[in-house]
């Protein structure tokens, strides 16, 4: 054990020891971990501090809209409407597509798995 954990090891008993984890919400109850194995694992901790700071990846964000338009389409019965909703919808699928060309990640292994686990997550194919 290297010297950084024996020093955390030895905060964490000082912390026990003091009742500093007595009260901390979830006590008792398992840890429910998240499943990152279909994120490259030289992107999983910046997509968890994305994901505990509220915020989404670009290509998610942009997915998510797609979404929330195309459901806008399905319930618009005004032709003005609808056209102006038509025009966002191919102007967010085309920055998709710009965005995925851009980081050539589409003909790879770990983005065609992660990309249908998202797909199948929203619902869209």
């Amino acid at each position: 054990m290297g010297i950084i954990e024996i020093m955390a090891e030895e905060k964490i008993q000082e912390g026990l020891k003091a009742g500093a984890f007595d009260h901390l919400p979830g006590k008792g109850k398992p840890l429910v971990l998240e499943d990152l194995s279909s994120v490259p694992k030289e992107l999983r901790t910046g997509y968890k501090m994305m994901k505990n700071a509220g915020m989404l990846p670009e290509e998610l964000q942009i997915k998510k809209d797609i979404v929330t338009l195309n459901d806008l389409l399905n319930c618009c019965e005004n032709e003005q409407e609808r056209a102006r909703l038509t025009k966002q919808l191919r102007f967010k699928q085309l920055k998709f597509n710009q965005l995925v060309e851009k980081r050539s990640i589409v003909h790879t292994s770990t983005f065609q798995s992660y990309r249908s686990r998202i797909f199948n997550r929203l619902h869209l194919f």
